[in-house]
């Protein structure tokens, strides 16, 4: 009986243990860091004057922050934001031609998360999975070849992958890679000119800091 009684208080006090080191419901958590937007090699194609052009969409690095509300134990809402990326690109023809442009663009994504907190992992590092929506808008298009240039804003899901890594009881180290699905409608001159397919992988590390 002492025995039976004894595993009882030890699962017990397991459990307890296992929930306290959870991020709990309605904790905030705020992270800083920089990501680095890698599209896809193959971006599609543009036709200009009945010339068929290959798209090709150079990467770009810039600050962002993110805010996270953990609605339940270790599951949370989180939105990114950025200062605005910029992107050059270059059009090239089957006979060689190139023509290059820029572009800049915020990628804000909203994302439900679970971090496998209290999961006694190795170092104790804390790996979380997410997925959501990314909402890019575009600005300040151009070519140089002069014209009006014209990315519709895209909309598409998103993933999120990542690990915290601890050094204080409310502060870690992240590491954290996404997939996001962009997709933009392209216009000069007021005619259709094709979809670019940019949809990148979004590479990243960050201070994060608990309340």
């Amino acid at each position: 009986m002492m025995k039976l009684q004894s595993l009882v208080l030890a699962t017990a006090a397991a459990l307890t243990m296992t929930t306290a080191i959870a991020v709990p419901a309605g904790t905030w958590s705020v992270a800083a860091g920089a990501h680095y937007v890698d599209p896809k090699s193959d971006n599609g194609n543009v036709t200009v004057g009945g010339d068929k052009f290959s798209v090709d969409v150079d990467g770009d690095v810039r600050p962002t922050v993110s805010g996270e509300y953990f609605i339940a134990n270790n599951v949370g809402i989180e939105l990114l934001a950025a200062i605005p990326f910029h992107h050059d690109f270059t059009l090239t023809n089957a006979d060689g031609v190139k023509v290059s442009g820029k572009t800049q663009h915020l990628p804000p994504t909203l994302s439900l998360q679970y971090h496998f907190d209290g999961y006694n992992m190795p170092m104790n590092v804390k790996p979380f999975v997410g997925v959501g929506v990314n909402y890019t808008t575009f600005f300040k298009e151009r070519v140089a070849t002069g014209g009006d240039l014209d990315l519709d804003d895209s909309v598409g899901v998103a993933g999120h992958i990542g690990l915290d890594i601890p050094f204080a009881p409310t502060e870690s180290f992240r590491i954290d890679a996404r997939y996001m699905d962009i997709k933009t409608d392209a216009t000069l001159d007021g005619n259709d000119i094709g979809e670019i397919d940019i949809s990148p992988w979004v590479y990243g590390v960050a201070f994060v800091k608990q309340f």
